[in-house]
């Protein structure tokens, strides 16, 4: 025994417009877990950048991505376990991540770039355009086999989704004791 708390960090990632925030949201309200909307935690120098449709660079993220680590490491030591919407769309911003509390889950909706493009056309968002679609699209990098975590179809409804990211990573819903057939997903 470490004496460290048990918790679990589950992130949604994929690009924008995927549904991550969405079901991120659903995963907390299902499982109790802490939630965060990691765009809330950029610089306001980096909103401006997307907001005049510059797409950010990796000197931008690090310390983004540092203090979302910081937050989950945070939450890690006072026992509670997360759930976070973040695109980590590299997998070098995914082991920055993991540099936080001990096990980092991602759950990653993927699916057609026209199904995500028209999803923008029909929401209004503060600072992520349309136009930064293609840039994130370019950038991101699919989970490796040895990165813990499942790729969902976004084409699925919201409740699907977040159902079945809380199943197959073998989350305890509120209410409901973990039975020996619902242990954390391990691959």
């Amino acid at each position: 025994m470490t004496g460290e708390p048990s918790t679990r960090h589950i992130v949604v990632m994929g690009v924008s417009g995927a549904g991550k925030t969405t079901v991120a949201r659903g995963v907390a309200e299902l499982t109790g877990l802490a939630f965060a909307e990691a765009d809330e935690f950029h610089s306001e120098a980096n909103v401006t950048r997307m907001r005049a449709g510059v797409p950010l660079d990796d000197d931008a993220r690090w310390p983004w991505l540092r203090a979302l680590a910081d937050w989950m490491t945070a939450r890690h030591r006072e026992g509670v376990s997360t759930v976070l919407a973040c695109s980590a769309l590299k997998r070098s911003y995914r082991d920055l991540l993991r540099q936080g509390p001990p096990s980092v889950d991602f759950v990653h909706l993927h699916g057609p770039t026209e199904v995500i493009r028209e999803r923008m056309s029909t929401r209004s968002h503060p600072y992520m355009p349309a136009s930064l679609l293609d840039s994130q699209t370019a950038t991101l990098e699919p989970l490796s086999p040895d990165e813990r975590g499942i790729v969902l179809d976004l084409q699925m409804s919201t409740d699907a989704l977040v159902v079945a990211a809380v199943e197959r990573l073998g989350l305890p819903v509120l209410g409901v004791p973990v039975s020996p057939e619902r242990q954390p997903y391990a691959g």
